[in-house]
């Protein structure tokens, strides 16, 4: 793990993109980080589906089961700079 990349315990869902997005810090700087519902089944080798009722729960709870792995992902990302046109990583 990067001692200089650090996650705070803070997510949310957007459903307008389906997706869940939380911050990584890096050297004193926010960076919008963004894992897709379809990444999070993938994952969870389970079928996550938007018309769920209740799709935000679910997707922050295997948020928070795959956390440390989405964590190591994005830590990637970051060392290899795959922003996207908005200065965010999206965990594909």
């Amino acid at each position: 793990m990067n001692q200089n990349i650090l996650f705070p315990d803070l997510q949310d869902w957007d459903e307008k993109t389906q997706s869940v997005v939380f911050p990584a810090q890096v050297q004193g700087a926010n960076i919008e980080c963004r894992i897709g519902l379809s990444k999070l089944s993938e994952m969870a080798l389970t079928l996550l589906k938007s018309t769920d009722s209740d799709i935000k729960e679910k997707a922050l709870n295997l948020f928070e089961e795959y956390r440390f792995d989405i964590e190591e992902e994005v830590e990637t990302l970051i060392e290899l700079e795959s922003f996207d046109e908005q200065g965010r990583l999206v965990v594909k």
